[in-house]
């Protein structure tokens, strides 16, 4: 028998109201896979993030996580979450505690691990990530892309099976875009299934192994990223992408 995907989002439907944001959401990801989903701003993209994460409950459909469906009624909200890293745009670092106190508290809280097994773990990734040199700091002293670091590898830390990365460097300055993205395609090359929202359109080409374009809550295409950004089949793909290229981003 094949393994179960990594990630299956089968028939997903989420309503706001009137507004139906996921109209039918198919997609598996395979273990270690990228997966890059793009289109404008409120086709659907974030939405679909926090769904995965439960962070907000779906109307209709189901999602699996390595075989196990993580959207049946009695299922335990917090093991889940253990299982899937999320990061957003916007840091959400706790200012009043210092770059390893943010990395440890999810571990020694949500894990149980001691102070330190979960400050070793935790120095470990930010060796890795450049970031020892931060660890008595508090967000306000470190740049936008250090904070965004610091937020992927507060994530790392609970060792999650699958990340979800939600618009990571919209927040930030053009010049510090660079040193987040980097840390992305460390976590690619090193076999972490990840399921990222972009608008870096030429990171996407470069780090996916396939890339989904989502309009109006639906995914319209999916492919090989050379296949998505050379030659679209749909006409609103197209037209996306051509807007994307006259803006000079791709």
């Amino acid at each position: 028998m094949s393994a179960a995907p990594a990630l299956a989002l089968e028939g997903v439907h989420k309503s706001f109201g009137r507004n139906e944001v996921l109209r039918g959401i198919d997609l598996a990801l395979a273990s270690h896979e990228v997966v890059c989903l793009i289109g404008a701003s409120g086709s659907g993209k974030s939405t679909l993030l926090r769904c995965v994460n439960l962070l907000e409950p779906i109307d209709a459909g189901r999602i699996a996580v390595g075989g196990t469906e993580i959207t049946e009624p009695r299922v335990d909200l917090n093991a889940v979450r253990r299982r899937i890293g999320i990061v957003f745009q916007a840091f959400n670092l706790f200012p009043h505690m210092s770059v390893l106190r943010n990395v440890t508290l999810a571990p020694t809280r949500a894990l149980g691990l001691s102070r330190a097994e979960a400050e070793g773990r935790a120095l470990e990734l930010l060796e890795r990530f450049g970031l020892a040199d931060k660890r008595d700091e508090y967000p306000d002293r470190l740049s936008g892309g250090q904070q965004q670091r610091v937020a992927i590898v507060r994530a790392l830390a609970m060792r999650p099976e699958l990340m979800l990365l939600d618009e990571v460097t919209s927040a930030l300055d053009p010049e510090l875009v660079a040193e987040v993205l980097n840390v992305v395609r460390e976590l690619a090359e090193s076999g972490m299934t990840m399921l990222i929202a972009t608008h870096e359109m030429s990171f996407a080409r470069d780090i996916a192994d396939r890339v989904c374009f989502l309009d109006a809550g639906l995914i319209l295409e999916q492919g090989d990223p050379e296949e998505i950004f050379t030659a679209p089949r749909e006409p609103r793909t197209q037209q996306f992408l051509q807007r994307i290229i006259d803006a000079g981003r791709l």
